[in-house]
């Protein structure tokens, strides 16, 4: 499957990476490589395939959960307590992404 560097920058965009011109072709040569993989995959017949939802190991349905009782919430000061910064009942994070 061929993408165009259109599309290869639009998902860069996305993740918040600049690309050079040849990251973009590179890119998408590796994208359309992993795309086509993925439509041979989905080409096969899984019918007959069981769902999976315990990969883990056979056990009962709520073997890995624990019992849901209700109980009182934290409450606003007790859930700020340790935060490095707080302010006006939430926490406050340094902006760790930039767009410009």
């Amino acid at each position: 499957m061929r993408l165009t560097d259109e599309q290869v920058r639009y998902v860069a965009d996305l993740a918040n990476l600049r690309l050079s011109d040849d990251e973009v072709v590179r890119m998408s040569h590796d994208l359309g490589q992993i795309l086509t993989h993925i439509e041979q995959l989905n080409e096969l017949d899984t019918s007959t395939v069981e769902p999976m939802a315990q990969v883990l190991f056979d056990a009962e349905e709520t073997a890995t959960l624990r019992e849901d009782v209700p109980r009182a919430t934290l409450g606003e000061r007790t859930a700020l307590a340790n935060a490095a910064l707080s302010g006006s009942g939430y926490f406050k994070v340094p902006k760790v992404i930039e767009r410009s």
